[in-house]
């Protein structure tokens, strides 16, 4: 479905400016859905979480709604005043428009599909529309499908490479290739969930992280529920991070897949601006669970926190992630609109004794499995 709306998007666009265009507005066209691109991307989660506020039935939508009326609205007054600018029209001479004006339709349309497709994928609908990016029973976020020609990745990737530190230029410079590291597999795993009663937002703050020693290397000594000890991966490091869940958001925080939690890794050599430059997003493999020992989770496994379970205002949960050995912790993403820093991580003595997280009660072994 995603190749045939590309298709007719690409085909449109060419037959508009072939048919009633030049070749001049069709180049004008083009930077300006560029542009309009730029501006949905920076401001389309300040305006969905006013809209939300405003109309909270609307919030699931909202993002969708916000990219999408940010792109179309900039788009209009950005060719409105291209037109006013260029009344008098250009030829230059009868091949140059002809295929000047199909090329600058093509790449009109694929920029539009890219920034439709983004839209459509922030949507709360089933995780195959625009199209499956993930196996949704086993998604490997170091395998994402595309859609044809990827026009979605070209239109992130190019907002990635020029919003590098321009987010706060009056402060601390972020980036959104920091704030959301590998953007369109964030959006499509958060969909990607194992029944209904899984949110993709919350309507609450939901994280509340330690302001210091939330971040270690595990133990040698570390085993799993088998009592095996843990596999080592080249050039990685198993890291531990706590990251509590309020007891005042769990009617939407309380069940969460592990594809909706994300660990954003920065290069060491960042200096005082961690948010700057690029991120590198790595998901959990598990938590710490009973007896102290890693609980081994898949994407889609649902994680249950009951409210009877948290008798203080925050549940603190241990999550294991393997992270590039020149890569430090920096963020903590949490479903689509929870983010906030990590501690620094620490190690030897000042590394806390791992709290175990007492989730529902395993299946019972069978005698096979016994023996």
């Amino acid at each position: 479905m995603a190749s045939l709306v590309m298709l007719a998007i690409l085909s449109g666009c060419a037959a508009l400016l072939y048919l009633k265009g030049t070749l001049t507005q069709g180049i004008a066209m083009v930077f300006n859905a560029i542009i309009a691109g730029f501006v949905a991307f920076a401001f389309f989660e300040r305006l969905s979480v006013m809209l939300a506020n405003y109309a909270s039935g609307m919030a699931a939508w909202a993002p969708t709604i916000c990219f999408l009326l940010l792109f179309v609205l900039t788009l209009a007054v950005l060719q409105t005043l291209a037109l006013q600018i260029g009344k008098e029209k250009v030829d230059l001479g009868l091949w140059p428009e002809r295929v000047g004006r199909v090329v600058c339709g093509l790449m009109l349309g694929y920029v539009v599909t890219g920034h439709l497709f983004v839209a459509l994928a922030n949507a709360p609908v089933q995780s195959q529309y625009p199209y499956p990016r993930f196996d949704e029973r086993n998604p490997d976020p170091s395998r994402p499908n595309t859609a044809l020609l990827g026009p979605d990745g070209f239109v992130t990737a190019l907002f990635s490479a020029v919003s590098k530190g321009s987010f706060a230029p009056l402060g601390e410079p972020k980036s959104f290739a920091v704030l959301h590291a590998n953007f369109l597999d964030q959006i499509h795993l958060n969909r990607i969930k194992g029944s209904r009663d899984v949110s993709l937002m919350t309507s609450s703050p939901a994280l509340s992280l330690p302001s210091r020693g939330g971040v270690w290397d595990a133990a040698s000594t570390l085993r799993d529920t088998d009592g095996n000890p843990l596999p080592a991966r080249p050039g990685e490091n198993l890291i531990l991070v706590r990251v509590g869940i309020r007891k005042s958001a769990l009617n939407d925080a309380g069940k969460f897949t592990l594809s909706q939690l994300r660990l954003i890794c920065t290069p060491r050599a960042t200096g005082d601006h961690p948010l700057a430059g690029q991120g590198q997003a790595v998901y959990a493999i598990g938590y710490i669970g009973r007896g102290g020992r890693l609980e081994h989770k898949t994407l889609t496994d649902i994680i249950s926190i009951q409210s009877e379970d948290v008798p203080d205002n925050v549940k603190e949960i241990d999550f294991a992630f393997y992270v590039p050995a020149n890569l430090v912790p920096t963020l903590v993403q949490f479903k689509r609109n929870n983010v906030e820093r990590v501690s620094a991580p620490v190690s030897g003595e000042d590394a806390p004794q791992p709290i175990p997280f007492e989730g529902p009660a395993p299946a019972p072994r069978t005698d096979n499995a016994e023996r």
